[in-house]
């Protein structure tokens, strides 16, 4: 098989996987009406729709206690944005107190998505793209859910083929790799809402 249609099939393997998410997450009954054929399609579908509908239920949470707080203008300075952080960071881990590993990510869905992740890194361009990561990701450090994501510690590149194989995020949270973690970050509040261990796999 030529690469460049290795890659197109791994691409459509993704948007069907995608696809049958959005339909999932919109009405379960309508995931179930595929043949029986398509059966491990519907269980991924359905752990990637679980996430969107968590996903969903943070982000809801995230703008009821982001809009407690004092709005940031365009105008505002980097110590009012990293106050704003700050505050949002603080409410957040509040009223996240004893948030936990698959809080987002449940095990299917890490299942799915270390899956998918795999496909990526293993096709045509992983090894560049594996290149482009670990560029900047420092390694395993230790962190925990709901804190703060490490100041000193930058963000790794995420190449546009390894989101394209993962569900859809808000523009309140982002992935990152950090180790062979992958990170579910709080863009507004630096804070580290779930990750996924061994995600970037084995070269």
């Amino acid at each position: 098989m030529g690469r460049s249609l290795e890659r197109r099939l791994i691409v459509l393997s993704f948007a069907t996987v995608l696809s049958f998410a959005l339909v999932a997450s919109a009405g379960g009954q309508k995931a179930d009406a595929v043949p029986a054929k398509g059966q491990p399609v519907n269980a991924d579908a359905r752990a990637l729709a679980d996430v969107q509908a968590r996903v969903a239920e943070y982000v809801a949470l995230h703008r009821k206690l982001e809009n407690t707080i004092f709005k940031l203008s365009k105008d505002s300075t980097p110590e009012e944005i990293d106050k704003h952080h700050r505050a949002l960071a603080q409410l957040l881990q509040e009223a996240r107190r004893g948030a936990k590993a698959g809080n987002i990510f449940t095990a299917p869905a890490r299942s799915v998505i270390r899956g998918l992740l795999t496909a990526v890194f293993g096709g045509p361009d992983g090894a560049s793209m594996r290149a482009s990561i670990m560029d900047e990701n420092p390694g395993l450090l230790r962190i925990r859910i709901n804190a703060r994501y490490p100041d000193s510690v930058p963000l790794t590149t995420m190449p546009p083929q390894v989101l394209e194989g993962l569900p859809k995020l808000p523009d309140e949270l982002e992935y990152r790799f950090l180790g062979d973690r992958l990170i579910l970050m709080d863009v507004h509040s630096h804070t580290i809402v779930d990750l996924i261990d061994n995600a970037l796999g084995r070269r």
